[in-house]
């Protein structure tokens, strides 16, 4: 069974039949809501807002260890997150989708292991590629069954949020090597890579990041959920192909 963990924009899909929904409780608190299971394509998948059913969560406040305990408890084969994100490299536009291959991690403060305590043994995770190439490939040859371009390679640099960055700090992340800025990203996938789980993202750009093409003077708020709903739509038909395959 696949996961997927919607972002910002994504707190439904509609292209899953609902069979029933579970309230979990974790030993790290409660995950973002009740977990939602369903069928797309013929095959079981679950469902979870990241920022709980209302959007009500800001990333910061994302309980991350939750969602992937809950997730893994319910013996998913992987995780697909889908996330909104800032472009930074030119062909970065907004409603492009977007597959990450890498991770960098601005965030601070937040809860980013299951391994602390002191009855926990120090434990180390590779995290040399933070995504599973083969969930990765998976999402990709769904994307061209179904004629939808993603970008297949990009860095995506994780902030704190949930203010938007200035124009000083995208360019910082640019030197840095980032193609995409979102803050959701982390610790999220070092979490999943905790728990055993593959996981990848499908990231959609919703905007230029400050300072680049028409945020070049401000981020004009008021566009994104437009651009957002065009795209969670090629995201859905993404996500049915991608289930599907496995039939």
């Amino acid at each position: 069974m696949l996961a997927i963990v919607g972002g910002s924009g994504l707190t439904q899909l509609s292209n899953l039949g609902i069979t029933r929904r579970l309230a979990v409780r974790t030993p790290y608190g409660e995950p973002s809501g009740a977990l939602t299971f369903g069928r797309i394509a013929g095959e079981d998948v679950v469902f979870l807002a990241r920022h709980g059913y209302g959007h009500t969560i800001p990333p910061h406040e994302v309980n991350y260890r939750a969602n992937i305990w809950a997730l893994r408890e319910q013996d998913v084969e992987g995780v697909v997150s889908v996330a909104s994100v800032g472009g930074i490299r030119a062909d970065m536009r907004p409603g492009a989708l977007v597959v990450p291959h890498q991770i960098i991690d601005y965030t601070w403060g937040r809860k980013n292991t299951f391994f602390e305590g002191g009855e926990q043994p120090v434990t180390h995770i590779d995290f040399t590629e933070p995504y599973s190439a083969q969930l990765r490939r998976r999402i990709l040859d769904a994307a061209r069954a179904c004629a939808e371009p993603l970008v297949e390679d990009a860095i995506y640099a994780a902030c704190q949020g949930p203010r938007l960055e200035t124009a000083a700090e995208i360019d910082r992340l640019e030197r840095d090597g980032a193609d995409v800025v979102g803050m959701t990203g982390m610790p999220e996938a070092a979490l999943a890579r905790e728990a055993g789980l593959d996981y990848a993202t499908i990231a959609v750009v919703a905007n230029f990041a400050a300072g680049r093409g028409d945020s070049l003077h401000g981020v004009r708020l008021e566009d994104i959920e437009q651009v957002l709903q065009q795209a969670l739509a090629r995201v859905r038909r993404v996500i049915e192909k991608l289930v599907a395959a496995r039939a």
